[in-house]
């Protein structure tokens, strides 16, 4: 009997174990584990997604029958692009907490803004955040800048770049998050620009099990008449990038409506400055002085001459005097007048034959008064950008995204414009495309253009632009690939 007794429990035994080994190859063959235990009623498995130091739970859209879930039927793999990747990034932007933290982002930055190659509190935020959200980074670049990595770590690499420095303005608009440093504003939105990136960073970082090579996420400095761009490039920002994004945020179009178009799409810019001496005398006998007044008149009305007899109708050109200064006394003829101005062009062609003609006209003309004349361009200064010019490929890329992401009603194919932008440094090395996204909101009064004391921007425009830097990363890797 009792020999009966021991093999049954030995029997009983041997059976538990035969079902635990069935069940532990059952949950191996099919991993049901990051569902909530109540899948089958909500119909929607959980994700995760870092709130800055906080995790935050938050449902992806419901499925429509439980019986034949797994995670490939759930979440796409991605494997092939299609909307749905798209729509999965577009949700995680306009959650309500990554909402929030995008607002609280950008508030912070604009309450303290700072100059170029002064942004050192906002790298510390960037690098804060960053920090939370485990994304490694190289800094200093340029002084101030970051470029932070996510994804393999291998090729391909694709960059998206965002600008950090403030102008030198007094805001003149009444907020809660009104600049706090005198004579200092965010009057461009570098502030949004910055909190954008953020957000895709967030937002590709749960998704880098996706990422089929490595996202570069480029924090510049010193983009206004600081030419940050190349300062990083030359600190190795660019290192193994084979394409690179930038968004700007725009009062053209309404809220998040994106623009942008293929070639030329913003001008090279320089300045001039020139000075033209000759001998001062009394006004009363100007035989005995050379008068370098009439000698920079001259010049002036010949510069115009340029863009309206020398330059293709069809090729947009810009030369234009803003400055003119000569002695202050009302009976002396001044011995120097100072002279200088902006020009501007759409190709590198005639932005350099613009510059060779503004320095012919000066000098030869100040040569027919008996002056002499110098011209600075600043180029020791870096005060020259080339134009911006989109790649057409990566343009197609941004187009197919932002109709993808935001349909088709939402994008727009934009004119040229005659502001200039240091991304231009990048486009010169690297495919690029740039593009704009809306901020314009009347009711809000968010009417007035970029440099303006009243500068603002409809926040709302934030999680797009985030999601839209994160979708045009993660697809362009993903089609890379194939």
């Amino acid at each position: 009997m009792i020999r009966l007794q021991k093999l049954l429990i030995i029997f009983s035994i041997l059976i538990l174990c035969i079902d635990r080994v069935t069940a532990t190859t059952a949950s191996s063959d099919h991993d049901y584990t990051y569902f909530d235990s109540g899948c089958c009623n909500s119909r929607a498995p959980t994700t995760y997604t870092n709130a800055s130091s906080a995790i935050v739970r938050s449902k992806t859209p419901a499925v429509s029958d439980c019986a034949v879930w797994s995670k490939e039927s759930v979440v796409s793999d991605c494997v092939i692009w299609s909307k749905e990747c798209s729509g999965e990034i577009l949700r995680i932007a306009k959650l309500p907490e990554t909402v929030e933290w995008l607002k609280g982002i950008r508030r912070r930055i604009h309450e303290f803004p700072e100059l170029a190659f002064e942004e050192f509190n906002t790298s510390r935020l960037i690098r804060r955040e960053l920090d939370q959200m485990d994304i490694s980074y190289r800094h200093p670049l340029a002084k101030t800048g970051i470029r932070a990595t996510i994804g393999t770590g291998g090729p391909p690499f694709v960059a998206v770049r965002a600008d950090m420095d403030a102008l030198p303005i007094q805001e003149a608009v009444e907020w809660e998050y009104k600049s706090k440093v005198a004579g200092k504003m965010h009057a461009c939105g570098h502030d949004a620009h910055v909190a954008m990136l953020l957000g895709a960073a967030r937002i590709l970082k749960t998704r880098e099990h996706h990422l089929k090579g490595t996202v570069v996420l480029v924090f510049q400095p010193a983009e206004e008449a600081g030419n940050g761009a190349k300062r990083m490039m030359g600190d190795g920002a660019l290192e193994d990038v084979e394409a690179i994004f930038a968004v700007h945020v725009s009062h053209e179009h309404p809220t998040s409506i994106i623009g942008s178009r293929p070639g030329p799409l913003l001008a090279g810019c320089g300045f001039f400055r020139a000075v033209i001496n000759g001998k001062q005398g009394d006004a009363g006998s100007p035989q005995r002085s050379v008068d370098p007044v009439l000698a920079a008149s001259a010049a002036v009305i010949s510069l115009q001459g340029i863009v309206s007899r020398e330059a293709n109708p069809l090729d947009s050109q810009v030369v234009s005097v803003t400055s003119f200064n000569g002695g202050d006394g009302l009976d002396k003829i001044a011995d120097t007048v100072v002279l200088g101005g902006t020009f501007r062009a759409f190709s590198n062609t005639s932005f350099y034959q613009l510059l060779q003609r503004i320095e012919e006209v000066i000098v030869e003309q100040a040569g027919v008064f008996r002056c002499s004349a110098t011209v600075d361009f600043f180029e020791k200064e870096y005060t020259i950008y080339p134009p911006t010019v989109n790649d057409e490929g990566m343009y197609e890329h941004v187009r197919k995204v932002a109709i993808d992401l935001f349909g088709p009603t939402n994008f727009r194919v934009v004119p040229p414009m005659m502001g200039a932008e240091d991304f231009s440094f990048y486009s010169q090395v690297v495919p690029a495309a740039f593009f704009y996204i809306g901020v314009r909101n009347e009711t809000l009064g968010s009417v007035h253009t970029g440099h303006s004391p009243y500068f603002m921007i409809d926040e709302d425009a934030l999680p797009m632009g985030a999601a839209a830097h994160a979708a045009i990363a993660e697809r362009y890797l993903n089609e890379r690939s194939r």
